[in-house]
């Protein structure tokens, strides 16, 4: 049973770690494109 609950935490981690590293990769992207330099034609 203990070792059961272990999977499931650490699974759940996984989880929530992938998720922030998402938010952070999004973030990143929304950033670099609202910064970017403005190219002129």
């Amino acid at each position: 049973m203990k070792k059961i609950l272990l999977v499931l935490i650490a699974v759940g981690g996984a989880v929530f770690a992938k998720k922030k590293i998402d938010e952070g990769k999004k973030e990143q992207a929304l950033w670099a494109e609202a910064t970017d330099t403005v190219d002129r034609a």
